[in-house]
């Protein structure tokens, strides 16, 4: 029996495992690293041992140390969580070396599944229909192809290649990627399958022959090869076609002699066709779909399995309803999205039903790796959270979702939220017409939400009159007069914002009884700031007609045209971000003389901290525009940095090795 867990793992898959463990009776332990020392999973566990150090190779990925944690902290079991060390075999034959229990496939299964080749080789042996695999470059018989690490998932390191060209490069950066993710370079070529769906099967296998099949996940919506919204059932699939799918998942787990928790993943091509793509030996982040239309525990299944108990059901459970599921990351869409940084200020989502466990009735069930006032940083993986709606119907799902993340309060850190709900809302999604090539087909869905010009506006307005209620609420000396009070009514106030598009100046007119009696926001250029003109109204006003309900220092309601809208405005030093039901803004107050400073022309600098991996240019060199100059290695992904134009290097302040903040200047090109 498991008396006490370790989970070799962080952030929401952690805080998952230990909702269960409590439910159980399972004393539990959690390792962290220096970096995560004030994380949500490190205050939820029983115990909590420090491995010391914050990046990931020196701390969560040494098995060694997490085994040492388990000792110390008297653990009898050991629960890999999702990716770092949960297909890794050492350390899986390590923790049963060490007298415990393995909460995952056995050691020799997850080094026959480790090789993506290898275990592709084992699955068309058992009849399960898979793609050719070439592991020389040289050897691909045509182009579009796929590059994969062998070993490793969750999208990493993964290219497409359609010229023939460019396919060294694309082998090299992939081998890279996949050195740094698992520390295993092979790469190998499939060809690529072009509108293409995909999809997978959750298993789990007892130790006495039963595997069982949860039904399909649909996860083809997927940016930078990484999903971003899961649902089941699958809007494609089936009755006939699921009952092929999860009959070829059960012939590849039982091919690969599996016991546990697992996905069989595979693509779905337009002509009906599938192939087995790969078995990760694991729980998914969107295991939390399948719990919801199955109704079963899978961690609990997990756990009974680990114990060597007989799995409770005799089949594949029936599916009730539909569930979807969103990630919220941290990337940033004005910097190529990048993984974004910073400190969550606040973090809430509304009319959440349940977090960390199966839901009892339909609902919205939020399991997040953070909270307010964690800091988000370069070294994890940027999911924030994962946000699943479950439904009787598709619609209901999705509509569920949608609404819900546009009224979630994310300060602080920016992230995917406007993405999401664009895709939620696409008539295209709603249809159930997607592919992996989703996002390519609609470029519209990456605008953001809050777009309309007089949406921006009055939220730009409510941000003002908010700031103006709090300094008047904090005033010693007459801090009953309405605000924006003066004894010559013609007297304006103004701010100075930076927005979604770029400097702005919010003025407004108040009148004796305090009721708005104009205003307005027009863009302004920093570098030129005409201080005579700020606070003047402008020859011509074409702001929509705008009264004031109510104002204070966290919340403005407006009537536009006889229509209220409320906004949020919350505060954190010169920074307002303002919710509403139109959407979110953030808006950075200007200062009225700014400082102009910067690096100097020609310098290119890191849009986010990270560490360099390899340098490929001296000073002095000549290159040419789009040449790569460095890559940098940020949360999990590596980000190439390119010459912007033809010219030559001047100087290169940083080596391979150095860790940079944002900003920093990594190579100065002197343009010809």
């Amino acid at each position: 029996m498991i008396r006490r867990l370790l989970v070799a793992n962080r952030g929401e898959i952690a805080r998952r495992i230990f909702a269960t463990c409590r439910l159980i009776g399972i004393e539990t332990v959690a390792v962290y690293s220096d970096a995560d020392a004030d994380a949500p999973h490190v205050a939820e566990a029983d115990y909590a041992v420090r491995l010391a150090g914050s990046a990931p190779a020196a701390t969560y990925l040494r098995g060694d140390l997490v085994i040492a944690a388990a000792l110390r902290a008297g653990a009898n079991a050991v629960h890999p969580g999702v990716g770092m060390l949960a297909d890794d075999p050492e350390f899986a034959a390590a923790v049963t070396d060490a007298g415990m229990i393995w909460v995952g496939p056995e050691a020799k299964t997850l080094a026959t599944l480790r090789s993506k080749v290898a275990a592709k080789e084992l699955f068309t042996q058992a009849g399960v229909p898979v793609l050719p695999s070439f592991t020389d470059p040289a050897a691909v018989p045509e182009l579009p192809v796929l590059i994969k690490p062998a070993a490793g998932s969750a999208g990493r390191g993964l290219r497409i290649v359609r010229d023939p060209a460019a396919l060294a490069e694309a082998v090299a950066s992939a081998r890279r990627d996949a050195q740094v993710a698992t520390g295993d370079g092979t790469v190998f070529c499939e060809p690529l399958v072009e509108g293409a769906r995909h999809l997978e099967v959750q298993i789990i296998a007892d130790a006495h022959g039963a595997v069982i099949p949860f039904g399909e996940r649909e996860c083809s919506v997927q940016r930078r090869h990484q999903m971003i919204v899961e649902e089941s059932p699958s809007p494609a699939v089936n009755t006939t076609l699921r009952a092929q799918i999860c009959k070829a998942a059960v012939m590849a787990a039982r091919a690969a002699g599996f016991v546990g928790a697992g996905t069989v993943e595979f693509l779905l091509s337009p002509d009906g066709g599938f192939h087995c793509i790969e078995l990760t030996p694991a729980l998914q982040v969107q295991h939390a779909v399948t719990e919801c239309i199955s109704g079963f525990d899978l961690v609990r299944l997990q756990l009974l399995v680990a114990e060597g108990g007989h799995l409770p059901m005799g089949g594949p459970p029936p599916i009730r309803g539909h569930a979807m599921e969103v990630r919220l990351c941290a990337e940033d869409p004005a910097y190529a999205w990048l993984p974004a940084t910073g400190t969550l200020h606040r973090f809430a989502v509304p009319d959440v039903a349940g977090r960390f466990k199966p839901l009892l009735q339909p609902g919205l069930r939020l399991d997040a790796g953070v909270g307010d006032g964690s800091v988000v940083g370069v070294l994890y993986d940027p999911m924030l959270a994962k946000l699943v709606a479950w439904a009787p119907t598709r619609a209901e799902a999705a509509r569920m979702l949608a609404s819900a993340l546009t009224r979630a309060q994310i300060h602080g850190v920016v992230t995917n939220r406007d993405l999401l709900v664009r895709v939620l809302r696409h008539p295209a999604f709603r249809a159930g017409d997607v592919d992996t090539g989703f996002l390519d087909r609609h470029p519209e869905v990456f605008a953001p939400l809050l777009s309309s010009v007089d949406a921006v506006r009055v939220s730009c307005l409510a941000a003002a009159l908010a700031g103006a209620a709090a300094r008047r609420a904090g005033s010693p000396v007459l801090g009953t007069l309405p605000s924006g009070w003066r004894n010559v009514p013609s007297a304006s106030q103004s701010a100075l914002y930076v927005g979604p598009s770029g400097p702005v100046e919010v003025g407004y007119r108040m009148n004796r009884l305090g009721a708005l009696a104009g205003w307005w926001v027009r863009p302004i250029d920093p570098d030129d700031l005409d201080l005579a003109g700020l606070g003047q109204p402008p020859l011509t006003d074409d702001q929509p007609p705008v009264s004031v309900v109510s104002a204070d220092a966290e919340r403005v309601v407006l009537d536009l045209n006889g229509m209220r809208l409320g906004f949020g405005v919350h505060r954190v030093g010169e920074v307002s971000y303002v919710d509403s039901p139109e959407g979110s803004v953030t808006l950075s107050e200007m200062p009225r003389f700014p400082t102009a400073t910067g690096p100097a022309e020609g310098s290119l600098t890191a849009p986010l901290p990270g560490e360099v991996r390899q340098v490929l240019v001296v000073p002095g060199q000549r290159v040419r525009a789009g040449d790569l100059l460095l890559t940098l290695e940020a949360m999990k992904l590596e980000h190439p940095v390119h010459a912007p134009s033809a010219g030559v290097v001047a100087a290169v302040p940083v080596a391979p090795g150095s860790e940079v903040d944002t900003g920093a200047v990594l190579a100065v090109v002197s343009p010809e």
